[in-house]
């Protein structure tokens, strides 16, 4: 089990924090969100638009599933804990690192959460998300790296210290 796999909200720079951890440490870098886009040959907002949120947690969910991997940095879309069968098959295969933000650093971060392919059901607020998600992240996470305060080098030099 060498693979570290990276989840958290969308802006607290899983893709950033693996590419340059994956040059750190000599591992392959692998972005999940681009695994997907590739497989169904379309943008992750489009794939919601067309497939509705339960639509692309399915796909989400089994792409993420089925992802072999040695020595590398797999960075996931927020959305991945929403997989059950994804999260079980990523723990079994890597070190799961939780980012952690507040809520409050979060919001100041993200900009239009639509243009990002950010997973919002009708209705559903930033807080919401947060507040649902942050429970399973923590649930799932092998480690949790607190992110507050801390730039890219300094969330680098923490993993890499938990690790």
């Amino acid at each position: 089990m060498n693979n570290i796999v990276l989840i958290g909200m969308p802006g607290v720079g899983k893709s950033t924090v693996g590419v340059i951890l994956a040059k750190e440490l000599g591992y392959q870098f692998l972005d999940a969100d681009l695994l997907i886009q590739k497989r169904e040959n379309r943008l992750l907002k489009e794939i919601i638009e067309q497939e509705g949120v339960d639509g692309f947690i399915e796909i989400e969910n089994q792409v993420n599933a089925s992802i072999e991997a040695d020595r590398t940095v797999v960075a996931t879309g927020g959305s991945v804990v929403y997989g059950e069968e994804a999260m079980n098959h990523l723990k079994h295969i890597a070190t799961v690192i939780y980012l952690r933000l507040s809520y409050e650093e979060l919001e100041k971060r993200l900009g239009n959460l639509k243009n990002r392919g950010v997973v919002l059901r009708e209705g559903q607020t930033l807080k919401d998300l947060y507040e649902e998600r942050t429970k399973l992240y923590e649930k799932y996470a092998d480690l949790i790296v607190d992110e507050e305060n801390k730039g890219i080098e300094e969330t680098l030099q923490a993993i890499v210290k938990v690790l």
